[in-house]
């Protein structure tokens, strides 16, 4: 047999076997996910959900009047386990006029497995420097650490709005050394994040239920910090309500309202505005975000008996 027909059969063998031995090799496991951004329009407001990233919420230790057989049953209906995987939301308008960011994530305060809600933004395709207004709930450092990037104003260009009860509670010196010692990094935090802006003149505080800009208005919601505020954007008729961390276990929380969490400020308070808010929420039927629902946490809330359930938003691709 010549060379060339030896060559030709050894083809016509290796055709023949069955394409299963043929090996390739193993794509690595990426175990990313894609850039945290989802947006939808509200009349003829543009609203971009911003993903800061994910932390483990021990909810047996969190909620404080709840027994742990109550939470675990909960939990497991919702088919979840303890600790609770919890996105940290942040939400940007776009009313047209002005670029709102409402809340701003947890920056370099958490670790690395979050702050990513600066990366998000630009992911989005806006740029820090866009930014006009940033509206705070309230100022524990998951929703004002994305304040500062690199020990700069990571929005140079924003005017810095919150409640001034806050303000006076969380930047004060003397309400600091008067705080236990396990709660007054949160003041530093505070300090550190919201500081430069009043350095460079770009915090202004508000009080109580204030239009901010046309179309976005304060809702003043006590309880769970003692300016806690939630933010209402209308545009057409379309309701959106920002609620921040006026509930922060969906799967606890929303079959009973009543339930609280240890750091509220005052619980008892804030366990009448979270009723209140959910009660409005579903007879009206608007929008509703919040900075702990599962990202986007968008969507609307269903009245079921003595509770709610939750109706996340339809996923839409704005074509």
């Amino acid at each position: 047999m010549t060379l060339h027909r030896r060559i030709f059969v050894l083809c016509l063998a290796l055709a023949a076997l069955p394409l299963a031995t043929v090996a390739y090799a193993g794509a690595p496991q990426l175990k990313t996910q894609a850039p945290g951004y989802y947006r939808m329009m509200l009349g003829d407001f543009e609203v971009t959900a911003l993903f800061d990233g994910t932390l483990a919420l021990a909810t047996g230790e969190l909620l404080a009047n709840a027994t742990p057989a109550k939470v675990q049953a909960a939990l497991a209906r919702a088919y979840l386990k303890d600790p609770v995987e919890t996105s940290v939301n942040a939400y940007l308008i776009n009313t047209g006029s002005k670029l709102v960011l409402i809340d701003t994530g947890t920056g370099g305060l958490f670790g690395p497995k979050l702050g990513f809600m600066l990366a998000n933004l630009k992911a989005s395709g806006y740029r820090p420097e866009q930014v006009d207004e940033i509206y705070i709930t309230h100022m524990h450092p998951d929703h004002i650490g994305g304040l500062m990037a690199g020990g700069q104003r990571a929005f140079p260009n924003a005017t810095l709005r919150a409640s001034q009860l806050d303000a006076d509670f969380w930047l004060s010196k003397a309400h600091m050394a008067a705080a236990p010692k396990d709660d007054k990094s949160t003041y530093q935090e505070a300090m550190a994040s919201i500081d430069p802006y009043i350095a460079a003149g770009k915090f202004k505080p508000f009080s109580g239920d204030v239009e901010l800009v046309p179309g976005i208005r304060s809702i003043a919601r006590p309880g769970h910090t003692v300016g806690h505020t939630t933010y209402m954007v209308e545009s057409r008729g379309q309701k959106l309500v920002l609620w921040g961390d006026l509930m922060h276990v969906a799967a606890v929380q929303f079959p009973d309202p009543s339930v609280v969490v240890k750091f509220d400020t005052d619980s008892k308070t804030a366990a009448i505005e979270r009723k209140k808010a959910f009660a409005e929420a579903a007879k009206e039927g608007y929008w509703v975000a919040a900075a702990h629902l599962s990202f986007p946490g968008i969507g609307h809330l269903r009245a079921d008996g003595g509770g709610y359930d939750w109706v996340p938003v339809n996923y839409s691709s704005l074509r």
